[in-house]
């Protein structure tokens, strides 16, 4: 999973990834579990559900939603989003239903139990705060239902029952017969109506993971396919708008998808890989947890529709990146949390600093490595994580976090996850390229834990890190015990010099929200207004067009600016581009100012990673080994 960036608590824009054991009590023959969506029946924005999960032996059985769903970190209650579940005899009667819990419904008499009915709500048109801090699910693992769009990550419309997550699922989507539809669940059949007008689709899925683990979306799609090496890359594309095409974004993709197989060699993959994007129209009932979450061949990313072309371009390239890599981890290196995911009372490995940190850190080195961005930009990267990482808890043990990440004072720091997190993947990289003369690095070492477990294996979390010691060397067991189950903060000076890099002072490109990673703005609670701090003075834009520090901002073009509507504007501000004609009103000590002007290029002075004029060849040889594997 990768969100992005959070403004004053709310979420603005990017920021930000099994199965289970069996038994066979509860049923006399294992038949596939058969499950029904129709979109073809939504009422009040509902879509009907059937689940007919064949005959029971036990008198009381459990059917539930997930609490929880693999790669979000968080609680999504999908239970909440059903309403109206009911439960049927072979004659038709209804049997007697209990709900436990926000996610469980207890079944009696379920010897006589035919099938189940209910409604599902969609996830997208309440969400508060983009699925950022439990309000709803983070948006990229939501669910849409809207006439020309419906974005089925299945699990918030399919449950399961408690120990036949291992049964096969067959399921049934009925549809208008004019829709678009795409899913990497293997298709067994298509069968039109008598009058043309919907198409039902059937689909085959080997367990209860496969369904949370196959996206879909249906309606109004744009759909591009392309190859990159021996996989099928489909980039399924929903602009409510038609701002954006699929064609126009799949270029961009498969330049760096090419980038990225290059990059990755001989490590395995899979013959097909589903991008699913959603481009939020930006009003109130859009999703508004921009990012994307990951699945072992697809991933669904939420982006505003508003975006200009080159920005959204160059997120999806850091998101889709982000996620394509998480083929390696945790997707075929995994610890027994992930393998036997429990979707009810999870628990979490200790080990995000390789799901999450590791994963984003190729998503960023890899982009040098094939000449996608200079090492100045890379460098620029580096230094924004370490300036992010500073303003979060730099003496908090990241196994410790990980592992109670639902709680606090841990859950708020997980976006930490990717600032850090690649850092640490970063130093690991540099002390065994040290440690072997430019030889091996992060990469090699994941490639080797993925040989040795891969998909169907998991590794024991306990382990792992006395398991990466034996497999590298003594100077890496060290670092992470030190840095990562200790709570000692990192000396990334000390990283950087072994490649001849220092840390020097100039002048760099910034935009009109932050200083080189830093937020322009306060927020004040009792007034409920958003306000330039201090920091204003050295963004270059604003500074020249004379704001100063403590300026209230009334409004933004024509929007009032306040707590409730920071989310919203600032997203926009963000996204301005070079002479964009702008108006502002400030409120300085109760006078009102105005500025109307076009929007330049903004600097600021930030430290950057420069080469040290002093550098030995060895260092020098060091980081172009490092740069360039």
């Amino acid at each position: 999973m990768k969100k992005l960036l959070t403004l004053f608590g709310i979420s603005v824009f990017l920021v930000a990834c099994g199965s289970s054991t069996k038994t066979t009590a509860d049923l006399a023959v294992s038949n596939p579990i058969e499950t029904s969506i129709d979109l073809t029946k939504v009422t009040n924005d509902q879509v009907p559900v059937t689940i007919n999960p064949g005959r029971f032996t036990l008198e009381t059985v459990t059917y539930r939603l997930p609490k929880v769903v693999q790669g979000t970190y968080s609680i999504s209650d999908f239970g909440k989003y059903v309403e109206n579940l009911k439960a049927f005899d072979y004659n038709g009667n209804e049997l007697t239903v209990n709900k436990i819990d926000t996610n469980s419904w207890t079944i009696a008499n379920a010897t006589n139990l035919d099938y189940l009915t209910y409604w599902v709500n969609d996830t997208f048109d309440v969400e508060v705060s983009g699925g950022i801090g439990g309000d709803t699910p983070f948006s990229p693992a939501g669910t849409n239902i809207e006439p020309d769009n419906y974005v089925l990550n299945l699990h918030g419309f399919i449950g399961y029952f408690d120990s036949l997550k291992n049964n096969q699922y067959k399921l049934d989507v009925t549809a208008p017969a004019d829709f678009v539809r795409t899913s990497a669940l293997q298709n067994v059949s298509e069968k039109t109506s008598d009058d043309g007008k919907t198409i039902t689709t059937s689909y085959f899925a080997p367990r209860y993971f496969d369904i949370t683990d196959n996206p879909m979306m249906y309606g109004n799609l744009d759909v591009e396919t392309f190859q990159v090496g021996d996989i099928k890359i489909v980039l399924s594309v929903f602009s409510p708008n038609q701002t954006h095409t699929a064609k126009q974004i799949g270029e961009t993709m498969k330049t760096m998808m090419q980038a990225q197989k290059a990059y990755l060699g001989d490590i395995d993959s899979t013959p097909r890989y589903d991008i699913y994007l959603y481009l939020s129209r930006g009003d109130a009932d859009s999703p508004k947890g921009f990012g994307a979450l990951e699945h072992h061949t697809s991933t669904v990313v939420v982006m505003p529709e508003g975006m200009p072309f080159e920005a959204l371009a160059e997120s999806m390239v850091d998101v889709v990146s982000h996620e394509f890599f998480h083929i390696v981890t945790p997707l075929s290196v995994h610890s027994e949390d992930v393998h036997y995911f429990d979707y009810n009372n999870p628990t979490f490995s200790k080990h995000l600093w390789m799901y999450e940190g590791v994963t984003e850190y190729f998503a960023t080195l890899f982009q040098v490595d094939q000449g996608l961005v200079s090492e100045e930009e890379f460098y620029s990267k580096i230094m924004g994580k370490i300036q992010t990482a500073s303003g979060m808890n730099d003496t908090m043990s990241f196994t410790i976090m990980s592992e109670n990440v639902l709680d606090e004072p841990y859950a708020s720091q997980y976006y930490n996850v990717y600032q850090k997190g690649a850092l640490i993947g970063m130093c690991i990289d540099i002390l065994m390229r040290e440690e072997s003369n430019g030889n091996r690095g992060i990469l090699s070492l994941m490639k080797e834990l993925s040989n040795k477990y891969g998909k169907n294996k998991p590794f024991e979390d306990d382990k792992l890190i006395a398991e990466i010691t034996a497999m590298t060397y003594p100077s890496v067991g060290e670092f992470l015990n030190t840095h990562v189950v200790g709570d000692v903060p990192i000396n990334y000076e000390t990283f950087f010099a072994k490649v001849g890099l220092e840390l020097g002072e100039s002048k760099v490109e910034t935009n009109l929200v932050q200083n080189n990673g830093a937020l322009i703005f306060g927020a004040n609670q009792d007034s409920g207004t958003i306000y330039f701090n201090g920091l204003v003075t050295q963004n270059s834009f604003w500074n020249d067009n004379g704001v100063k520090p403590n300026d209230i901002i009334k409004s933004i073009d024509g929007e009032k600016v306040s707590l409730q509507t920071a989310n919203q504007v600032f997203q926009k501000v963000f996204m301005w581009q070079p002479g964009t004609a702008i108006e502002v009103v400030l409120d300085r000590d109760g006078e009102e100012v105005v500025i109307k002007t076009n929007v330049e290029t903004s600097y600021t002075i930030g430290r950057t990673l420069v080469p040290n004029p002093n550098a030995t060849d060895a260092q020098i040889a060091l980081r172009n080994a490092w740069l360039k594997g």
